[in-house]
């Protein structure tokens, strides 16, 4: 395709021959994006014009190669408005990263890689963007990343002008100011068109302004010349702190029923349209029956498979609490986390571990973390949709993060935010704090009765809720560890050490972490109590209560994760034909109906009764609050009461 080579800026200027080039590759872009959508009968054509210089500069300079591109240390590239699929498929086609037909002929069939909005399991895709307002916190989170790494490379972002105005934007601009992060460049594609009209008509903002205030180097060029396009992109490198680019482009840019005008932002041109379309682009309106045949005969191209990294930390050895003094589980996921840090901070060729904070670092433990590893902690404030965002992006650019906050806001507030930190495969470690009831006067509104259900609605998602300090510390080497997106939740109270019929610590000494196991705290024949993490306490209690009154040997569960039901544990407690689930959470969506539905897929049968939150709690002291959702030892001993025998 004799592209010219501008990696890494490798002239000062562009000269006529290559422009030229670069010229001739927009118009087959333009020509590819167009037929992409109309072959499919659905997208988005006429944001992909208006961006095709942008995304065919960026990609050329960037050190983003097909050959790179699954690597960790070179250049990333976020796409922040999406829909704009068709036009960074193309341009990525151009540079040699797949066949421009393999994207043409399949772009939103069913099991290709190029779908609607751009996903990573297209080669060099770094971030699947999903809705409008993401790819700048994604791209804060890969210059984070490349800063801890200290390999001296870049971010870009590419965004559209309609989406300046989101609240999770101006957070990610603060952030990058905040954190000096002279390494990344945002492109905006200023065309003033949206969906509904122009920016004037739907969402006056003044664009320049935005970035100004927040602290950004602010620059402006012709969003259709490659040579101001080049130069503004070379300056930005140098310019010592965040710069944007607000590219000035036409909307449907190269034809001509489609330029200016929203009508074609998400519709695809049909027949003479399409005709019209590629007459006016200098292409051959045959091109769409040539994808057509390919669509219908030629397999779909596989995409790249985009997996978790695994990291490469000390996880330390664990601590033992013993039984004559309380803690609560925040507290000893602190120290556990700043002892990993310690052991791994400065350590040559080892993995960076980043830890993100909303202004809540003394109530959910990090201080201590922040103190032995000051590099490694990000302050983010109070601007959780960014964070989540950046926290999981920087999880696949060569760092373990770890974002901790309190329950409602770390997931119920960012739901959105961390299912795409799932689709896209991320690393993230979030652990929350101030779960279920035990926030006690803070009131229902910071009551995160819903984490189980949410998280449960994902696919990749691991969830870990301890007993107890010693399997709080355990739990959290074993994340920091694990592949993949990790939750750890727990709320803020002090918890007695769980201990076995000999009072020793059940989790401590050579006690190993296994996810999926519900591990037996008290045996017995008369039933079974399983019980969500910190509940195990009160649950053993209710089994004690049990034994006095009615002489019962109940055995006890201590279920840490919820989402992986422990098949050989329910079969135990099915045989003794009585099964009583507690849980702060809500009853509809929590471990009670996980295990329950687990049993009927098993073919198992008891008599079976779920307890748990079943509407918004009080505001008291978390014991009270406790005992007013009828979920203390008490109630729950009258609960089992209630179940029939075999």
């Amino acid at each position: 395709m004799n592209l010219p080579a501008l990696k890494n800026f490798s002239v000062g200027s562009l000269d006529d021959a290559m422009v030229r080039a670069l010229e001739e590759a927009a118009a087959r872009c333009r020509r590819n994006a167009v037929t992409m959508v109309t072959l499919a009968e659905s997208g988005h054509p006429a944001g992909s014009l208006s961006s095709t210089e942008m995304y065919l500069t960026v990609y050329g300079v960037a050190d983003l190669t097909p050959e790179n591109c699954s690597g960790l240390d070179r250049d990333y590239v976020s796409v922040s408005h999406g829909h704009t699929s068709p036009g960074a498929y193309a341009a990525l086609a151009e540079w040699g990263f797949f066949p421009p037909m393999d994207a043409v002929a399949h772009f939103r069939q069913c099991g290709s890689p190029f779908q609607g909005h751009v996903e990573r399991d297209v080669p060099g895709i770094d971030w699947g963007s999903g809705n409008l307002g993401q790819g700048l916190s994604a791209g804060v989170g890969f210059a984070l990343a490349q800063k801890a790494r200290n390999n001296g490379k870049r971010t870009y972002v590419l965004m559209g002008d309609g989406e300046q105005t989101k609240g999770q934007s101006a957070e990610a601009r603060r952030i990058a100011v905040k954190e000096n992060l002279a390494n990344i460049t945002a492109l905006v594609d200023w065309n003033n068109i949206q969906i509904s009209g122009t920016i004037e008509s739907v969402m006056p903002a003044d664009i320049p302004a935005l970035w100004k205030a927040d602290g950004w180097n602010v620059m402006e060029c012709d969003g259709h010349s490659f040579r101001e396009l080049y130069t503004a992109l070379r300056l930005s490198v140098s310019c010592g702190r965040p710069t944007v680019i607000l590219c000035r482009t036409v909307m449907g840019r190269g034809v001509s029923f489609m330029e200016n005008t929203p009508e074609f932002h998400g519709k695809a041109p049909r027949t003479e349209l399409y005709v019209q379309a590629m007459k006016e682009l200098g292409g051959d309106p045959s091109l769409l029956d040539e994808a057509r045949k390919i669509r219908e005969s030629a397999p779909v191209p596989a995409g790249r498979h985009v997996a978790p990294a695994k990291a490469d930390l000390d996880l330390g050895d664990p601590v033992t609490y013993g039984a004559d003094k309380k803690t609560d589980n925040r507290s000893a996921f602190g120290t556990a986390l700043a002892d990993v840090g310690e052991k791994n901070y400065g350590k040559e060729g080892g993995t960076p571990l980043l830890v993100f904070d909303c202004d809540l670092a003394g109530s959910v433990k990090t201080g201590d973390f922040a103190k032995k590893c000051p590099d490694w902690f990000i302050q983010a404030g109070i601007q959780e949709h960014s964070t989540a965002t950046a926290a999981g992006a920087a999880s696949t650019a060569g760092v373990v993060s770890l974002w901790a906050d309190f329950g409602v806001f770390g997931l119920c507030e960012v739901y959105n935010q961390q299912r795409l930190n799932d689709i896209n495969s991320a690393n993230l470690k979030t652990v929350l704090t101030h779960v279920g009831l035990d926030v006690g006067e803070d009131g229902k509104t910071h009551q995160a009765i819903d984490y189980v259900g949410l998280l449960r609605n994902t696919f990749g998602w691991k969830l870990v809720v301890p007993g107890d300090p010693n399997q709080t510390d355990r739990a959290t080497r074993w994340a920091l560890g694990e592949a993949g997106c990790v939750c750890i939740a727990m709320g803020r109270s002090k918890l007695d050490v769980l201990t076995d019929e000999k009072a020793h610590p059940l989790f401590g000494g050579d006690y190993r972490f296994r996810y999926g196991e519900a591990v037996q705290v008290r045996p017995g024949k008369d039933g079974a109590i399983f019980a969500l993490g910190a509940m195990t306490e009160r649950a053993v209690k209710a089994r004690d209560i049990l034994r006095e009154k009615h002489g019962m040997e109940v055995s006890v569960y201590c279920v840490s994760s919820p989402l992986a039901p422990d098949d050989g544990a329910l079969q135990e407690a099915a045989a003794t034909g009585r099964i009583l689930t507690c849980e702060d959470h809500s009853v509809n969506s929590g471990m009670g109906s996980i295990l329950a539905a687990r049993m009927t897929e098993l073919g198992l049968s008891a008599s079976f009764r779920a307890v748990g939150v079943h509407t918004y709690g009080e505001s008291g002291s978390s014991p009270d609050v406790i005992a007013a959702m009828g979920l203390d030892e008490v109630s729950l001993a009258k609960a089992f009461e209630s179940l029939s025998g075999k």
